[in-house]
């Protein structure tokens, strides 16, 4: 009896090099698509630790809309980036990431405005403003303190969580965090002052995008959303 020979399916599958190329190949996706929030300023909607979906392909014939999560890489505006910790893997990872731009160095926030787009806060209820219209935004749960009549943005001192008009740059966005109590956001350092410096604002640029924010994988407890 005669035994057939192994198809070539079957050869190219039980080479070790090209088992090892497939591997790397379905890490390098896994890694493409899947991110981590590097901060608690999106919590409740996503917390420190969160593992979501990042979706690098929502915004090839799409810009980000209001109401978004994005992921987007920092410019130098947004300060330095922190410096890779844990044992020697998992900086060796960082730095594949890095200089790959598989998995750089991300921030997520929630985009308020776009291009053009003015922005203020806040109305008598502490609402932020866009295009004098306020937001109604049942995500934020942890805001700065502001008290109409006693400490809003007429008083002295003003509320942090005030800020002037600002009309978004051309390819820009002005993002938040759902928790504006403690969030390195777009308006961070122009809080609480009447007439700010324009060097203040931190802009999310088009070119900076990264993708959309999915749902989380991990942990189990949290999946689904955001």
């Amino acid at each position: 009896m005669t035994t057939d020979a192994p198809r070539p399916r079957r050869r190219l599958l039980g080479n070790i090099w090209v088992n090892i190329v497939l591997a790397l190949a379905l890490t390098g996706i896994i890694v493409a698509f899947i991110g981590q929030p590097s901060s608690g300023s999106m919590s409740p909607t996503l917390e420190p630790g969160d593992r979501l979906i990042v979706n690098r392909l929502a915004y090839v014939a799409a810009d980000p809309a209001p109401g978004d999560i994005v992921v987007f890489r920092p410019d130098e505006a947004w300060g330095e980036k922190p410096a890779a910790g844990g044992n020697w893997f998992s900086q060796a990872f960082h730095w594949v990431g890095e200089t790959t731009g598989i998995r750089p160095y991300v921030l997520v926030k929630r985009v308020i405005a776009g291009p053009g787009q003015t922005v203020e806060c806040c109305d008598a209820q502490g609402r932020v403003l866009v295009d004098g219209e306020p937001l109604d935004e049942p995500y934020v749960v942890k805001d700065l303190p502001f008290v109409t009549d006693s400490l809003d943005c007429d008083s002295e001192p003003m509320s942090t969580r005030c800020f002037a008009p600002v009309t978004v740059p051309e390819d820009s966005y002005l993002v938040l965090g759902d928790n504006r109590a403690n969030s390195a956001d777009s308006a961070y350092l122009c809080r609480g002052t009447a007439d700010p410096d324009e060097s203040c604002w931190r802009w999310m640029t088009r070119d900076d995008v990264f993708g959309k924010a999915g749902a989380i994988l991990w942990p189990i407890g949290r999946w689904g959303g955001p």
